[in-house]
């Protein structure tokens, strides 16, 4: 039996790079992997790359809506989350010059 067999898990930016990888490992390992992201071509193109057990949600984690969306689909599919992998991100482009501190920087995200 697989690790993760019978498990369900989100994975947050999961349409490319780490993220698409963790994804790919999850299902490997026999989870049902939920993945998000903002560009749906990305999340058709990871499906077909996974194959099978995965479903992708499009959406921005940094929005509550679709964070709503998110939980109510895995909900009313799945009934429950086990592993979550929060991979979405962003950065704000500073040079060592710059004098705002990191809350002045984290809310331009």
């Amino acid at each position: 039996m697989r690790k993760l067999e019978g498990k369900i898990a989100v994975v947050t930016g999961g349409n490319s790079g780490i993220g698409l990888a963790a994804a790919e490992a999850l299902v490997v390992e026999g989870a049902h992997v939920f993945v998000t992201g903002r560009r749906l071509a990305e999340l058709d193109a990871a499906v077909a790359y996974i194959g099978s057990n995965v479903t992708t949600v499009q959406g921005d984690v940094s929005k509550p809506e679709d964070l709503d969306r998110l939980y109510s689909q895995v909900k009313h599919e799945k009934g429950k989350i086990d592993v979550v992998f929060a991979n979405a991100g962003t950065t704000v482009a500073s040079s060592p010059e710059a004098k705002s501190s990191w809350t002045e920087e984290f809310a331009q995200i």
